[in-house]
């Protein structure tokens, strides 16, 4: 089926996920939209964030789209159930990966930088019951980084400097692997590279998203057969030169202001 993958997240963090899922399914035509006016969905409460979950998920379905992809930790564990309860089309949410690191953790001890909204979710705290038992989570709410990094300040000195306050006392814990609970911050990976030792590893989730992702477009026949690589369309209702500033420069990306 030629119908487009739709995607959508509070902002440009979001576009970590289509990276992956753009490398997984090169011939699937993909609809992103970012939410920046209303970015970071992790400060508003349940109710703002569904209300905002549900006007992206009719404007993809407007667009045709075949499949949603929720690319926003926040959306994911405030918003889903409901989403699936009312909309036909198969939805990918995004999850902190907690069960692989607890998996992996010698020190059981696990950290996660995530949003308020993800942190204090029912969701959240339900997967970190079942996976990570016997395992010490320190949570982390990294606040302001996603308005940091909408602005295009993901390497900054200032961004460098608050990331810095939110990993010591993570560290002092003695965290082996910090799990990021937000689709913005894989972009902070170079700095967290600079401030971690070389003992914790960084896990996010986009490599697993794109897996399932192709796994539900399979199981449900909804796969595109041809083998031409397919238009991504992007859509921002804010700065259009940041959120353009986060894409590959390629003639088949298409990139525009839409008021949303």
């Amino acid at each position: 089926m030629k119908e487009p993958i739709g995607i959508f997240d509070s902002g440009v963090g979001g576009t970590s996920i289509w990276k992956e899922i753009r490398t997984l399914l090169p011939f699937e035509r993909t609809i992103y939209l970012a939410d920046s006016k209303n970015a970071p969905y992790g400060a508003k409460s349940k109710q703002q964030i569904l209300e905002l979950s549900v006007k992206n998920t009719e404007l993809l379905l407007e667009k045709g789209c075949k499949l949603i992809v929720v690319a926003c930790n926040t959306a994911t564990t405030n918003a889903i159930d409901y989403l699936r309860a009312h909309y036909e089309v198969p939805f990918i949410g995004i999850e902190p990966a907690i069960k692989p690191a607890a998996l992996l953790s010698k020190s059981k001890t696990v950290g996660v930088l995530a949003t308020k909204g993800t942190l204090s979710s029912s969701l959240f705290h339900s997967t970190s019951e079942i996976h990570a038992h016997g395992i010490t989570i320190v949570e982390q709410e990294g606040k302001g980084l996603v308005p940091l990094i909408e602005a295009g300040k993901a390497g900054s000195e200032e961004t460098k400097a608050l990331l810095r306050s939110y990993l010591e006392p993570m560290l002092a814990s003695g965290i082996d692997h910090l799990v990021l609970g937000c689709t913005h911050y894989p972009y902070l990976i170079p700095i967290l590279k600079e401030l971690l030792p070389e003992r914790v590893q960084v896990i996010d989730s986009g490599e697993a998203v794109a897996r399932q992702t192709k796994a539900v477009l399979l199981k449900n026949t909804l796969e595109n057969t041809s083998q031409t690589k397919e238009r991504s369309e992007f859509y921002t209702n804010a700065d259009l030169t940041i959120l353009s500033s986060f894409l590959e420069n390629s003639t088949d990306i298409h990139c525009s202001y839409l008021d949303f």
